[in-house]
C-alpha cells in the first residue's frame, strides 16, 4: 500500500487547511505537515470545513520547513514538489514511490526556488483553461487521488 504525506508550507487560508484535512481523512494520507506559517488547529474556521477531521488525521506543525525535509528524509520518503516548472512530470504520468510526499506552495506565488531544489522533482497537473493554476486544496486533492489509487 503507498503512502502518502501531504506539507502545507506558507498557506495562509485557515478554510483551505481545514479542506486539506478532509482531503487527507478521505483519501487516507497518512500525515499532513503544517509548515511556515501555515494555521493549525484548534481553529474555528478550520475546524468549519475540516468536519472534525483535524481530530483524526495525524499532523504536524513546524515553523522551519527544513525540519519537515529532515524528518521526512530520515524515513526514507521522497518529497516532491506539486508546482508548475518546466521540467515537472505531469500527474498522469507519474510513478510515484511506495513512500512519499508531496509539497504544496502557498496560494499567490507556489513554491520557492530554494524549496523546488530540495524537491526529488515535481509534479504537475496538466490544465486546459485560462488560469495557470488551481486552488491548493483542489489540487492537493486531485493529486493524492491520483497516487493513491494508482496500482503499484
Amino acid at each position: 500500500m503507498r503512502e502518502l504525506h501531504l506539507i502545507a508550507h506558507d498557506i495562509r487560508s485557515r478554510e483551505n487547511v481545514g479542506a486539506l484535512f478532509r482531503t487527507c481523512d478521505s483519501l487516507g494520507v497518512v500525515k499532513l505537515w503544517l509548515a511556515g506559517y501555515t494555521p493549525t488547529p484548534p481553529d474555528d474556521k478550520i475546524h468549519k470545513v475540516a468536519l472534525g477531521a483535524e481530530k483524526v488525521v495525524p499532523w504536524e506543525q513546524k515553523t522551519d520547513i527544513a525540519e519537515v525535509f529532515a524528518a521526512l528524509q530520515a524515513e526514507g520518503i521522497s518529497v516532491f514538489a506539486l508546482e508548475l516548472t518546466p521540467d515537472a512530470v505531469d500527474l498522469a504520468g507519474f510513478n510515484a514511490p511506495d513512500r512519499c510526499a508531496l509539497l504544496l506552495g502557498t496560494e499567490t506565488t507556489g513554491i520557492p526556488p530554494s524549496l523546488l531544489t530540495r524537491c526529488a522533482g515535481a509534479v504537475k497537473i496538466t490544465q486546459h483553461g485560462i488560469k495557470e493554476s488551481l486552488n491548493v486544496s483542489v489540487a492537493a486533492g486531485i493529486a493524492s487521488w491520483a497516487i493513491l489509487s494508482k496500482k503499484t
